[in-house]
């Protein structure tokens, strides 16, 4: 996956709290073998409502998306993650994130930014004011920015997780980074023992 440094762009909120993952990519989709395509079924069950903000044109094209506590919650589906950056999200703004929502966030390259819940309110009435506000969002500084707001706050990123999103690492790139260590381990072990030998491809 490519590193992002910066996610810069505008938003839209969906002013809901304790979106689960079937809401995000419902069952449905999961059967598919591809890891591509999901981005077609991202809220599919909201998005039957012409009210659904993401049927607003206005909001074509957001590449952040502000949303309400507890966000990923549910199933640990990495399919959900999937949904939301072949959508064209590269951050999620909330007060929370499920744990292993988030995880599979990072992994995908999306920057999950936990704000405090006035601010995240503030953002989203803001953005549903004015569709054309345009948001910043530093990951190396762990800072977001709304110009127009006089917005700046500092949000929560430890430096592994600044790492993999800056540098592009996904779960096997990390584990691939340790390569060296994982070869020496191997070559210690006694030879009665299994052995897991890593071939590079060509």
């Amino acid at each position: 996956m490519s590193g992002v440094r910066e996610v810069r762009g505008r938003a839209v909120a969906i002013d809901r709290s304790d979106i689960d993952t079937d809401q995000i990519i419902p069952a449905q989709w999961l059967r598919r073998i591809e890891r591509t395509g999901y981005g077609a079924g991202l809220f599919e069950a909201w998005r039957r409502d012409p009210a659904f903000p993401l049927n607003d044109r206005r909001y074509a094209g957001a590449a952040i998306l502000v949303a309400g506590a507890n966000f990923g919650c549910g199933s640990s589906r990495e399919h959900a993650a999937w949904a939301l950056a072949q959508y064209g999200f590269k951050a999620v703004v909330a007060p929370s994130f499920a744990d292993i929502f988030r995880n599979n966030a990072i992994g995908s390259g999306i920057v999950p930014v936990t704000l405090p819940a006035d601010v995240v309110t503030r953002l989203m009435r803001a953005v549903e004011r004015d569709p054309a506000i345009e948001l910043r969002i530093d990951v190396a500084a762990s800072t977001i920015d709304a110009p127009p707001l006089e917005l700046h706050a500092i949000f929560p990123l430890d430096p592994h997780t600044r790492d993999r999103l800056t540098l592009g690492l996904d779960h096997i790139a990390v584990t691939l980074s340790h390569e060296d260590a994982i070869r020496r381990h191997e070559e210690r072990r006694p030879g009665w023992l299994p052995n897991v030998t890593y071939r590079p491809q060509a």
